[in-house]
This record gives C-alpha cells, sequence and structure tokens, in this order.
C-alpha cells in the first residue's frame, strides 16, 4: 500500500463560481472518510470554508491551478492551511468519471499519499510584484505595436521616413511628422525640421516626404499617437508603483545587475518579481532552470529519445533571460560566456547556444541569491579548466598509451 502522508487533508475543485471540497480523513487502521462540502467563490463564502477546514482540523489543501480562478481561495485559506498549487495535468481525473464532486475526491486521495508535485508560489509582495512587472511588458508591447501601425500607415502614404531615419520616432522624424499631420498634402522644406548631427543629406530627406497622405491616414495617425502618449504616461506611473514595491529588495536587485546582460534595473526587478529572494524553495539550480522552461525534456521509450526540445514553461521569464542571452553572447567584454556561446553554437547552433547562455545566466543567479554574493566570472574560468587529477607529465601519458596497445616512436625530425 502507498504510505499516507497527510491523513488529515483536503481537495478542491475550483471553478469560477463554485468551489467543491472534500476532507479525507485517514484513521489508524488505514480507512478514508470523506466529507464534501460546496462553497461559492464569494468571500463570505470562501470564509466558511476556511471554518469549516478549521472545524475538522485539516491543515493541508491541495487544488489546481485553473487560471485566476484559484487567487481568490489562496487569499483567503493562506493564512490558516498549507496550500499546495497543482497543475491541472498532475492531477487530472479518468475520462468519463468526472464531475466537481470526484475531482475533488481525486485531488484528495492523490494528495494524501503525496503525489502532486506542487507549484511554486512566492509570497504575497513578490506576486504583487510579478503583476505589475508583467502588466508593464504588456503596455511596452502595446506601445511597440502602435508604432509599427504607425510605420504601416507612412507606408502605405508614401512616406519613406524610415529608409533615411534610423529612428522614426526621433526629434527630426517627429518634427517632420507633426508638420506633415498639421499640413497634409503640402510641399514644404524640410531642412528647418532637421537635426545638426543628421547625416543623412537634405536631398534624400525631402525626396522621402514628397507623399500623398490621405485624410483618413492623418486622422488614424492622430489616434495613434494620442493613444502612444496615454499609454508612455501609464508607463510612468506604473515604474513608480514597481519602483516602490522594489525599494525593499534593493540589495538582491543590485546582485542580478552584476551579472552579465542585466543593465537595465527594470530587467533585474522583473527577474526577482518572477523567482522571488527566496532560493531555498528550488532544491537545486537545475530544478529552477526546468521551472523556466530552459532544460531539454527528457522522453525516452524502448531506448530511443522522442524529443529533447524545451517545453513551453517559463513564458514571462524566459524571454527576459533570452533577450539578455543574446546581449551578452555578442560583447567582448565577457569572454567567458562569449566563448561558451561560440562553442556550442559551432555544434548546435545560434538558438540552441542562446538556450544554453540564458540557463547559465539563471544558474548564475540562483547561485548569487542564495549565497549572497556577487556574479563571479573566475568561477567559470575555472569551470573551464581541467582538474588536477587529469594532468599527467609526458612519462605518465606515454605508460597510458603503452597499456592502450600504442607503439611509441621518436618524431621524425628528431630521426633525421
Amino acid at each position: 500500500m502507498l504510505r499516507i502522508v497527510y491523513p488529515i487533508c483536503c481537495g478542491l475543485d475550483v471553478h469560477k463560481s463554485t468551489v467543491s471540497a472534500c476532507i479525507a480523513a485517514t484513521d489508524g487502521n488505514g480507512v478514508t472518510t470523506y466529507q464534501e462540502r460546496k462553497f461559492t467563490t464569494f468571500t463570505k463564502d470562501l470564509k466558511s470554508l476556511a471554518y469549516w477546514l478549521a472545524a475538522s482540523n485539516c491543515k493541508d489543501v491541495c487544488m489546481e491551478s485553473s487560471g485566476k480562478y484559484w487567487h481568490p481561495v489562496w487569499n483567503i485559506l493562506e493564512a490558516t492551511c498549507n496550500l499546495v498549487i497543482a497543475h491541472p495535468k498532475y492531477v487530472k481525473a479518468i475520462r468519463g468519471k468526472k464531475t466537481d464532486k470526484k475531482d475533488a475526491k481525486w485531488i484528495a486521495d492523490i494528495f494524501k499519499h503525496d503525489l502532486v508535485s506542487g507549484s511554486f508560489i512566492p509570497p504575497n509582495d513578490i506576486r504583487q510584484l510579478r503583476d505589475l512587472t508583467r502588466y508593464y511588458r504588456k503596455l511596452v508591447g502595446f506601445n511597440t505595436g502602435e508604432k509599427n501601425r504607425t510605420q504601416n500607415s507612412l507606408t502605405v502614404s508614401n512616406i519613406k521616413l524610415d529608409d533615411v531615419f534610423a529612428d522614426v520616432f526621433g526629434k527630426s522624424a517627429t518634427a517632420i511628422m507633426d508638420y506633415l499631420l498639421e499640413h497634409p498634402g503640402e510641399t514644404f522644406d524640410v531642412t528647418p525640421f532637421v537635426d545638426g548631427r543628421c547625416k543623412t543629406p537634405i536631398e534624400k530627406i525631402q525626396a522621402a516626404v514628397e507623399g500623398a497622405i490621405c485624410p483618413e491616414q492623418v486622422e488614424k495617425l492622430k489616434v495613434i499617437r494620442s493613444h502612444i502618449k496615454n499609454l508612455e504616461l501609464c508607463k510612468a506611473n506604473l515604474e513608480s508603483a514597481v519602483l516602490t514595491i522594489a525599494e525593499k529588495y534593493l540589495p538582491q536587485i543590485n546582485l542580478v545587475l552584476s551579472v552579465p546582460g542585466f543593465s537595465d534595473p527594470f530587467v533585474a526587478i522583473s527577474i526577482i518579481g518572477e523567482i522571488g529572494v527566496d532560493m531555498s524553495v528550488f532544491p537545486s539550480d537545475k530544478q529552477i532552470c526546468s521551472w523556466a522552461g530552459l532544460t531539454p525534456q527528457n522522453n525516452e521509450s524502448a531506448g530511443k529519445k522522442k524529443t529533447t526540445r524545451i517545453n513551453h514553461a517559463g513564458a514571462y521569464i524566459k524571454p527576459l533571460l533570452v533577450q539578455c542571452a543574446l546581449a551578452v553572447s555578442n560583447s567582448e567584454k565577457h569572454p567567458e560566456i562569449r566563448n561558451r556561446y561560440l562553442a556550442l553554437k559551432k555544434r548546435r547552433g545560434h538558438k540552441k547556444a542562446v538556450i544554453a547562455i540564458a540557463r547559465m545566466l539563471l544558474t548564475a543567479i540562483y547561485h548569487i541569491l542564495k549565497n549572497n554574493e556577487p556574479y563571479n566570472p573566475e568561477l567559470y574560468r575555472k569551470s573551464d579548466k581541467p582538474p588536477v587529477n587529469r594532468q599527467v607529465s609526458v612519462d605518465e601519458a606515454i605508460f597510458i598509451l603503452q597499456r592502450q596497445g600504442y607503439i611509441i616512436s621518436q618524431p621524425q625530425s628528431v630521426i633525421d
């Protein structure tokens, strides 16, 4: 029989409006009795769930992560219970015998044997920091999308600012665009609007703005630019809120900033928001890399490996790490990382090499937060050197080759 790890535990099947709960109590003889209740997800009813669990002396609770619906339950039970959030694939019941009550009972049954792998849930302040930083990246994406739409409108209007300016939203290009929107269809001299540091010839810039922008595109561009200004204001306000929360984690943020590629403080804050500052929740650096989706899969059957691709985990932290890995791989300032990238790229290709460097950076972050020490490049350089016990003298190398059956002879130049 499987060992009973939690004699009294509860399984929750969480939905948007209801929560099905099942308490499984196992006595000394191994007999399990079940109590089933159903609650709504209103705060008053969730508090009734907490009182019911306390009255039954149930401290260990397991539920599946169903969208955002588990958050209200977690907020109420976090103070009084030991909660475990499980991925739905680990607690999925048998098809054909699924009801809300049976799902809750099934979760309680597998949880009492400790067969459920719990997900990492950071403390409340880290969760709030994570939520704000993720929303900030959404705003950055919205802003980028609006800039792309601006470029599309200029292209269909025969305005080729992208061919003469490196940044279509720079000082000179913005001044020209302002005049175009205020005086559509009018021919004008671009010389007063071009900054003196611009290296593109005036004649080429003049030819680039000789388009025909229609009134519809003018109105579209005005709406887009107004939206961009609003997004910039929202980003500034959100940055202030993020920095206020992140102020208490300033020592850890400075440690992350010591890692190559993490020059932007906001990226370091985003990393802290994803993994937290307490590395004891991850048993090893390999486990945190697997959690972030940077570890190849292990799918082998009948002696054949079916796939080694990375999975889809780490949808928020993985892009940040890859972005930093790309930056540091092209830099000559950190040869211990660039040399590793070039060696992997030669054997496995660019994409696999970048993922390997991203994992390398996350491993470094894990250890600097765990040991409370800044990044030390010498550790990587020492790891690239062969260990001392693998160094042999010339006489020992000849003896090893002779034992392998090789005949040792002098070089031809020495014989001559």
